[in-house]
């Protein structure tokens, strides 16, 4: 199990690099093959991940809280590696689809209904191009603050089970009464740190939402 577990932390760490050089990479031909590779990668820790839960029983009991605690933090690793990936996807298809648009817009031809009718292109495309720009900057907001949410989610409901254990750990090796009341103080803070997360984010949205799109 140690073995697999290595294994898959090394993995990681590639992503990780991955990541950075598909960063670097951006908008040329081999970006997509660097994405693809990040991908699979994803994907065997993944695998790997499901391996170390069957071989969990196979642990001696002592150690088996201690090891289900790493596996879990490479999961959430693993989960905060794809939600990554994901808004890097989301975000190279709106570009794409924005250029798209831009270039349809600049080929079409405008003809006049009579002498005295004259459109003014240059304003219409800034103005056209500053809504699209306020509105992907809202979108992206959006899409953060939603990321940002389900990551402080999947901390809280990580941390709660790694209270669990550790009371539960706490009981057969006697641990004192003064370090399970600072583990439920760091639970409250968290609880406390997550909606006041929730309510910047949302109150971020609000005023782009008013100040750029209103």
């Amino acid at each position: 199990m140690e073995a697999l577990y290595h294994q898959t932390n090394h993995l990681l760490k590639e992503i990780e690099q991955s990541f950075q050089r598909l960063v670097q990479t951006a908008g040329q031909p081999n970006s997509y093959d660097i994405e693809n590779e990040i991908q699979m990668k994803i994907t065997q820790a993944n695998t790997n991940c499901d391996r170390l839960d069957v071989l969990l029983y196979k642990v001696p009991a002592s150690q088996r809280p201690s090891s289900k605690m790493r596996v879990d933090q490479l999961k959430y690793d693993v989960r905060h590696l794809q939600s990554s990936l994901q808004m890097y996807r989301e975000k190279r298809q709106k570009k794409q689809q924005e250029l798209s648009e831009r270039e349809q817009l600049l080929s079409h031809r405008f003809t006049a209904n009579n002498t005295e009718t004259c459109l003014d292109l240059d304003y219409a495309l800034q103005h056209n191009q500053q809504l699209g720009n306020a509105h992907q900057g809202v979108d992206e907001m959006i899409s953060t603050g939603s990321n940002i949410l389900s990551s402080l989610v999947n901390q809280r409901t990580t941390l709660k089970g790694a209270q669990k254990r550790l009371m539960t750990i706490g009981s057969t090796l006697g641990l004192s009464n003064h370090t399970m009341k600072l583990i439920e103080r760091r639970f409250v803070e968290d609880k406390y740190i997550m909606f006041g997360g929730m309510f910047v984010t949302l109150l971020v949205i609000c005023l782009v939402i008013y100040f750029f799109v209103l």
